[in-house]
Formats: C-alpha cells, structure tokens, sequence
C-alpha cells in the first residue's frame, strides 16, 4: 500500500522575508563595489563612467597602506592570543571537573554580550589610571578579550566531540597527561585551532569600536578609513581598499569555514 506523501505547506511570506534579508545584508556591499569602479568623487547616482585607478591608486597611498598594515599586524598577533588562550581554557572546561567551571565558562564568553563602545571606555580607563600609553598593543590587547570567545567556542565544540578513550589509551601506554596533550590532543584539534585563528583575525581585522579609543596615533584601517570620510577626493581609494579587504574577509571566513568542516 502506498503511503502518501508528506504535506508540504508554502508558506510565500517567509520566501519574501527571506529575499528582503539577504537584500539587506548585501546591497550595502553591492553598492560599495559599483561605487569602487565609479570614475567620479561623488557617491551619488548616476555614475560618472567606469574605472579601476583607484585600486592602482592604492599603492600612492601611504597613509592607507600603513593603517592596512596596522590592522594587519594587530589581528595576526591578537588572533594568535586569542587562540591560544581558547585552547588553554576549553581544555580546563572539557578536561578538568572542578566546580566553579559555569563561571569561568561564562566570564570567557562575557565579552561576547558587553556592547563594544562600553569596553572600550573601560580599557581606556584602565590603561589610563596605570599611565600606559595608548597604541598598536593597547589595541591588540582589547581585541583579543573580544576574540577569545569566538576561539574558545570553536575549539571547545571541536573537543566536545573528541574521544577521551584515545587519551586514556595513550596514559594506559606510560604517556603523561601533559604528554597526552602534546601528543595525541593538540595534533588532532590543529584543524579546529586554525579555523578559531581565522575567526578571531577577521573579528580583530574588522573591529572599529575598541580600535578608536585605543589606538593612539597609530590608527587601524577601520579608524583611518572613518577619519577620511569627509575628504571626497581621498573617499574612492578608501573604498577600492575597502572592496579588496571585504574580499579578504570573504575568502578567510570561507577557509576558516572549510576548515572547520573537514575536521
């Protein structure tokens, strides 16, 4: 006898929900790239004809690439902190029974629920009130407090699912549980470690709020570009760098998430 088929409600409200939200999320970026090939100064339609010497205008650019290196240079090492600190403290929670771990797991992701601009002030202040001077380090700093909780999460997820009958196999055998770590722990959760690295650089990379009160002299991209917006003449080189890093996000969110897949 055959059964019938299973009733399938169409529901037309949640298809045009769904297109007005992606219409939302993407138009920005749409418009930004028309406008990084748009001949004119002016961010207005229509457009003045079509061009790329802003993208090879980049390189007359000092300012611009300085503060590109700049970010650069602040989400490679806040990302690597921000990595290795998860590592350390999803091993503690998924290892290690002790009471207390609620908190420390909840103090961990609490930067996650604290708007930016309020830690922000917050570092200021505390840096403030120990005379240390603002810069590049002040700003690596905040940004790997606002890391850690998206690596801590994809590594503890990663070690959530690892089978602890390997580690008591490997300590069975004569390995020390420092041993077990190096050895059988760590080379199996590396995938996990580098798609939390990914993660935490393009957070770090894109972070503007913690960057403006901390930053100093040495501003990052996002600083630097928001300073500019006020300078027509200097807004298209700003926005075909824009358009090429929004490209760089793209591309590591898309291996960090390949990444985290295969394992």
């Amino acid at each position: 006898m055959r059964t019938a088929p299973p009733l399938r409600i169409r529901i037309p409200a949640l298809g045009i929900y769904y297109v007005g939200l992606i219409v939302v999320l993407y138009l920005p970026i749409a418009i930004l790239f028309l406008f990084a090939v748009n001949a004119g100064t002016v961010l207005a339609f229509p457009l003045k004809g079509f061009t790329f010497d802003w993208f090879f205008r980049l390189s007359e650019s000092t300012a611009v690439l300085k503060s590109a290196l700049n970010s650069l240079g602040v989400a490679a090492g806040s990302s690597l902190v921000a990595t290795l600190l998860g590592t350390m403290v999803a091993l503690v929670l998924t290892r290690s029974p002790f009471r207390g771990k609620a908190v420390l797991f909840g103090l961990s992701v609490l930067p996650l629920s604290v708007p930016f601009v309020v830690l922000g002030v917050a570092l200021l202040l505390l840096f403030r009130a120990f005379g240390i001077g603002l810069s590049l380090w002040t700003v690596a700093i905040g940004h790997s407090i606002v890391a850690l909780p998206y690596a801590l999460l994809i590594i503890t997820a990663r070690l959530a699912g690892f089978d602890p009958r390997l580690e008591e196999a490997a300590m069975d055998l004569g390995a020390s549980y420092p041993t077990t770590i190096r050895r059988i722990v760590l080379p199996n959760i590396v995938p996990a470690m580098a798609s939390a690295w990914l993660t935490a650089f393009t957070v770090s990379f894109d972070e503007f709020a913690l960057a403006l009160f901390l930053a100093g002299t040495s501003p990052t991209f996002p600083v630097y570009l928001f300073s500019q917006l006020r300078f027509a003449n200097r807004l298209p080189v700003m926005i075909a760098l824009a358009v090429l890093l929004t490209l760089a996000t793209l591309a590591l969110l898309l291996l960090a998430e390949r990444i985290r897949r295969v394992d």
